[in-house]
């Protein structure tokens, strides 16, 4: 596989992986996926919450999980309130309500820096595949695997990958900024 396909492969895993994190952050609307790195202690077995029970949003501020077994709604509870969300989830016998509270306005900032945060890592993460894409060139043309002419071309074209990938990743995080400062 070429440098420039792997680079390609590499950044759209980095892209996805951004994406799933950006799912995971708390806007001020409901979202099952907000619930999706969770996991309770079930007899014994940290289990993921979507397999102890289905996960809903009947409003647009209130995710509400159907319970499978009875036994399972205490560690769900706990496991909600230890996550960092600052979520109060209500016990209603086999249902558990998660009312999410209206993001202050210091809230909103703080997210948004760890959100700024989260992407200037993918960033990285990026530059990183980059920076190896450029060494593998570099070893070819030392080599004599490769012309001068050649080599500065894939360069530019690796180059032009990374720029397309990281505008993909500040697009991702311009969207969920502005979702996340609506009211």
């Amino acid at each position: 596989m070429s440098d420039a396909a792997q680079l390609k492969e590499k950044g759209k895993k980095t892209v996805e992986a951004f994406k799933k994190e950006l799912s995971k952050m708390r806007t001020g609307r409901a979202s099952a996926a907000l619930l999706e790195g969770i996991k309770a202690d079930y007899y014994g077995t940290m289990t993921p919450l979507n397999q102890l029970g289905n996960i809903s949003t009947p409003e647009p501020r209130m995710i509400a999980i159907q319970v499978y077994d009875k036994g399972a709604v205490e560690p769900i509870l706990k496991s909600i309130r230890a996550s960092d969300l600052g979520l109060n989830p209500s016990n209603e016998g086999q249902t558990i309500r998660v009312i999410l509270p209206a993001l202050t306005e210091e809230r909103r900032k703080d997210l948004i820096k760890k959100l700024k945060d989260v992407a200037e890592e993918h960033r990285v993460f990026i530059r990183n595949h980059r920076r190896e894409a450029i060494d593998a060139v570099k070893a070819a043309l030392k080599n004599k695997a490769m012309s001068e002419d050649d080599s500065k071309r894939a360069q530019d074209e690796l180059q032009k990958i990374t720029d397309s990938f990281t505008k993909e990743v500040d697009v991702l995080l311009a969207s969920k900024e502005k979702e996340m400062m609506e009211v």
